[in-house]
């Protein structure tokens, strides 16, 4: 019976992945032509390149698993043994490579615009999220002792000596993620916006030579470098910044033709801040003398001052690029320590039998601070709609939790799916008020981001939505106060957990600013708010994978939250294919939205942050 039980499952699992998902895909594709305005590209001959090039290297991941894992490539239903041989030998994951060159092929070649600028891109950050969110902590509790060492890996930062493989590895990821970033630029800009050399055709051969400096510069010190530990991260660096100039490009185009050099060939232009991080990386690596790096210094300054229509502007740009992503580490560990101050920072007064608590005040200044900007940017005729809408959602977020979640240490708890079920409802209610309902979510959607992401610090003081445990200091924190969950719930007192709250503002903050650009370019509610779904899913499925609240279920070997994280995704699908125009608008500020934000905030201030600690009456106590 359970040889067919396994028969049937594994079945259908191939069905839905195989067959249903792209057909999904595909019906996705084909509603999205009203709501997505970006360039329509068509590439035949790269299309057929990466369709091609991906199915082979899908299907020979697949024949790898099956073959030496002793398994199917699904993960309901994963290999017995750890496969290093095959497409493994060459690629970490070469099921996702290829699948991903699959879909983006596709739709390059198709020529479709919703296909190639939101089903690709979410595709993608779907498979990353399944790795980190799932398969990642799978495998290291079944394969412990084993770890995957593909030839096109990343430098190792372990390594002392360094390889031929180590530095070729270097200048490969380097150069493949100039060459992403170039035609990511190019596609999305076919005008042309990145700046043309400010140099005349009539100069010397020395000049001529060095407006290829920035080649020069990637080349050598990828073969300069001593240490391993230093070769890696001056290539996670040089590919962090180059992720940072794609999002920034994205949201700020007129940056980029003060920070990118034009070349001969468009894909290899040179972001002057790899420029900075590679002379940063040779000063902390190599022996060479500090006149040697002045004068190389020099060499770059005078070179940015030839090629640059605005030298001052490219300069200070690139600089704080370069200077931003060089202290990466230690902006994470001064963040890690002032999360690790506010989870242990709970205070509380007591009038009588009222008691405030201090993290209702975040929430209440993240709910005022929201319906501040929601009400500027739909107009004063929207801000009580837009009150009362938030005042549902939050009642709503605490009816849920009470049903998953409430208990005798519980009274009072709040979840954030309850809140997006009161979605519902509030639209209900706007609706009697006589408002475009559609207005007021998508008002909701840019402001909803950068709500959660104040409210988040209340989670840290308050000790839910916590991590579970970790070994590594550099990531983990520690909360001590007796009144956090995490003390009088969880029993983890004093050990080191991993910062969700912390990974969840960070990520919130990143959809809050492509959202709001969104907004400013007058894209549509529903796409907007199916956008939001899709985003706050993909990063809530994997912070749900490092959080380790003792009351979540867990169901077929996922979080609960998992699976509505997934359900929020598929949601979000639908809304971004609902064909919806928004009225004209005009952003206003008057009086009548700062008392409705301060009302919403006072509102969410009492329901999160004031309780009654002498009761025992369903919804009293916070803690």
């Amino acid at each position: 019976m359970k040889s067919v039980h396994a028969l049937i499952g594994k079945t259908l699992y191939a069905i839905v992945f195989l067959l249903i998902l792209p057909i999904l895909m595909l019906l996705w594709e084909k509603h999205l032509a009203q709501s997505i305005s970006w360039p329509l590209v068509v590439d035949l001959q790269t299309g057929w390149v990466l369709l091609i090039g991906g199915a082979f290297v899908m299907l020979w991941g697949m024949a790898s698993l099956i073959l030496y894992g002793n398994g199917l490539p699904m993960n309901a239903y994963p290999p017995k043994h750890f496969v290093r041989r095959g497409a493994y030998k060459l690629f970490n994951h070469p099921i996702y490579i290829g699948y991903g060159l699959i879909v983006g092929g596709y739709f390059l070649k198709t020529g479709s615009p919703g296909g190639l600028w939101l089903i690709t891109p979410m595709t993608i950050l779907s498979m990353f999220a399944l790795v980190i969110g799932y398969e990642a902590p799978d495998l290291r509790s079944r394969f412990p002792d084993e770890m995957l060492r593909p030839l096109m890996r990343l430098p190792d930062n372990k390594t002392e000596k360094i390889g031929l493989r180590d530095r070729l590895s270097a200048l490969l990821w380097t150069a493949l993620g100039i060459v992403v970033l170039n035609q990511f630029l190019l596609i999305l800009y076919p005008d042309g916006i990145m700046m043309e050399r400010a140099v005349s055709n009539e100069i010397s051969t020395l000049a001529f030579y060095l407006n290829y400096l920035p080649f020069l510069a990637i080349i050598l010190v990828s073969f300069m470098m001593q240490q391993g530990a230093n070769l890696a991260k001056w290539t996670r660096l040089c590919l962090a910044s180059i992720v940072l100039m794609g999002f920034l490009a994205f949201l700020y185009p007129s940056l980029v033709p003060h920070v990118l050099f034009r070349s001969e060939w468009d894909v290899l232009n040179i972001p002057l801040f790899l420029l900075i991080i590679s002379i940063y990386a040779l000063y902390v690596d190599s022996r060479l003398s500090g006149i040697f790096m002045l004068l190389l210094s020099t060499v770059c300054t005078w070179w940015i001052l030839r090629v640059s229509p605005s030298p001052l502007i490219t300069f200070l740009l690139s600089a704080l690029i370069g200077l931003f992503v060089i202290h990466l580490e230690r902006i994470w560990l001064l963040l890690l320590g002032l999360t690790e101050r506010i989870a242990n920072s709970w205070k509380e007064w007591i009038f009588g039998k009222i008691r405030i608590i201090n993290h209702g005040f975040y929430v209440g200044i993240g709910s005022f601070l929201g319906i501040l900007l929601a009400g500027y940017l739909a107009g004063k005729a929207y801000v009580w709609g837009i009150l009362v809408f938030a005042m549902i959602v939050v009642v709503f977020s605490a009816i849920w939790a009470q049903l998953i979640e409430g208990s005798e240490k519980l009274k009072r708890p709040f979840g954030y799916y309850g809140a997006l079920v009161g979605i519902v409802f509030a639209s209900l209610a706007v609706w009697r008020m006589g408002l475009d309902v559609w207005v007021v979510i998508g008002v909701i959607s840019v402001a909803m981001p950068w709500v959660q992401a104040i409210g988040r610090l209340r989670c840290l003081i308050n000790g839910c939505c916590h991590g579970k445990r970790t070994d590594q200091v550099k990531i983990g924190i520690r909360y001590v106060h007796p009144r956090s969950g995490v003390v009088n719930l969880s029993g983890m007192k004093g050990k080191l957990l991993h910062p969700t709250p912390l990974y969840a503002m960070l990520w919130l903050f990143v959809v809050g600013l492509v959202i709001l650009e969104l907004w400013n370019r007058g894209f549509s509610s529903s796409f907007l708010f199916g956008l939001y779904l899709i985003l706050t899913g993909i990063g809530r499925f994997v912070e749900e994978a490092y959080r380790g609240e003792v009351q979540t279920p867990i169901i077929r070997g996922l979080r609960l939250y998992q699976w509505t994280a997934i359900a929020s995704i598929f949601i979000g699908i639908i809304m971004t294919c609902v064909p919806q125009q928004n009225p004209e608008l005009s952003a206003e500020f008057g009086w009548s939205t700062f008392w409705a934000a301060l009302l919403g905030g006072a509102f969410t201030m009492f329901a999160m942050g004031v309780d009654f600690p002498y009761s025992n009456k369903r919804f009293s106590r916070l803690v």
